[in-house]
């Protein structure tokens, strides 16, 4: 029961989740690349085939549990050209034997059935791996597709404040030439458009990482490899989670689920160890016919059974059974520790995320705020200029001042698409929501 239990859970969260939880900001690019990856990684594949492994290794464990059965035959012909009379005593003979053999332990210590739960519990601990590795590839897939999109966002407000500062640059040196302005200002204004420019290079590079990286997870080769480039992207909605629900969700975790069962198998084993100190009894039978032939005359086919009983008993060991029961219960203390600390690690990512998240939201907030005020002030400075009241130098300013609000919104923007990646990987592959209207007018999304 528990065994079906931690296979549900495995199966619906790990695979649904990872499936449907990213096609819920309605960007199909991302959904697709990690369908891709659940399908084609080969760190989940890698995964898939120790779970096979571990399989098999339950399946002959548990063999030991039944009698095993197998089949003899022999055939032999001995002849020899020596006098009847001497055949008396070395006669020709054919012999021609079938058999039929059994051999079983009967496990009554127990040792035989605990190797068998032990195997089982590392399958479970496998087939958990196998959804940590689906969990991780879908929430690398998409941090990669968020820092694409932060990549190439910036890099176009950065080329658009790059030309913005030349063409401040032009207009200083215009005026110094008139003696309107200074050296000063003229170095100060080709500094600004460099510092400009040397961000470019840097992002560029971001944006073709950023791609590789993608390839190699959805196992594609990156020559060649590219992510369509979506003009209508947009930031995923705003998400609301209830503080109630981590420590619920937690139990959805793959790594927990596998820190749990290798707990169980370490425990398993100590039963195995143990075991040992007791008798073991073993029953064995060969049931076959023979057919003889001794000097060309054929005898009845004869029957023949041989049927045993045998025990084996330690009585003496230097000390190796107990020294194996130690061994056994060290490892099983050391794996219950193991998941006591991934159980409050876990509990301290989910934590963190939260307040990650939180922080970032009151930044983006604030930030959304100082871009539409920079937006108002950009209009009324185009007004202005329209009427004459400023000049373009002033105008300049004013759009590269909204441009870099743009760009830190931009990056505030990226991190908390980031934030919830993490807080996806905490909660063991995202919570359930409903969909909601924000203060700002765009959908957002609650529990």
């Amino acid at each position: 029961m528990r065994r079906l239990l931690l296979l549900l859970l495995l199966a619906a969260p790990a695979a649904q989740a990872a499936e449907d939880f990213w096609a819920r900001p309605g960007d199909p690019v991302l959904a697709g690349l990690v369908q891709r990856a659940l399908a084609a990684n080969l760190d989940i594949r890698q995964a898939q085939e120790r779970a096979a492994a571990a399989r098999a290794g339950e399946r002959a464990s548990g063999s030991g549990l039944l009698p095993s059965i197998g089949v003899q035959g022999s055939a032999s012909n001995s002849h020899t050209d020596l006098p009847a009379a001497a055949k008396q005593g070395v006669p020709d003979t054919r012999a021609l034997t079938g058999a039929l053999d059994l051999s079983w332990e009967l496990d009554l210590a127990g040792g035989v059935r605990a190797g068998r739960n032990a195997a089982r519990a590392d399958a479970d601990a496998a087939q958990a791996g196998v959804a940590g590795a689906r969990l991780i590839a879908a929430s690398e897939v998409a941090r990669q597709y968020y820092l694409l999109r932060g990549a190439q966002q910036r890099l176009r407000i950065v080329e658009t404040l790059a030309a913005t500062q030349r063409d401040t640059e032009r207009l200083v040196k215009s005026r110094e030439r008139e003696g309107l302005a200074s050296r000063f200002d003229a170095s100060r204004a080709t500094g600004e458009a460099e510092a400009l420019e040397a961000q470019v290079p840097a992002l560029r590079t971001l944006v073709g990482v950023t791609t590789t990286r993608i390839a190699v997870l959805v196992g594609e080769s990156p020559t060649g490899f590219a992510v369509d480039n979506v003009d209508s992207f947009q930031w995923p909605m705003e998400q609301d989670i209830d503080r109630g629900q981590p420590s619920d969700l937690l139990r959805r975790r793959p790594d927990l689920m596998a820190a749990e069962a290798q707990f169980a198998a370490a425990t398993s084993r100590v039963k195995e160890a143990r075991a040992q100190w007791w008798p073991k009894v073993f029953l064995s039978a060969l049931l076959g016919v023979q057919d003889l032939r001794v000097n060309a005359l054929a005898l009845p086919t004869a029957r023949f059974s041989n049927v045993a009983a045998a025990f084996a008993m330690p009585l003496f060991d230097g000390g190796r059974i107990r020294a194996g029961v130690d061994l056994q219960t060290a490892r099983q203390r050391e794996t219950l520790l193991a998941w006591q600390q991934a159980v409050l690690t876990a509990v301290g990512e989910v934590e963190d995320s939260l307040l990650a998240r939180a922080q970032e939201a009151r930044r983006a907030t604030a930030l959304e705020s100082a871009a539409a005020a920079r937006r108002a002030s950009l209009e009324h400075a185009q007004s202005l200029r329209r009427e004459g009241q400023v000049d373009l130098l002033v105008l300049l300013d004013v759009q590269r001042a909204l441009l870099a609000a743009e760009l830190s919104l931009t990056e505030s923007r990226t991190q908390q698409a980031l934030n919830d990646i993490q807080l996806y990987k905490a909660l063991g592959g995202g919570w359930e929501t409903t969909t909601t209207q924000n203060a700002n007018g765009n959908q957002g999304i609650t529990p």
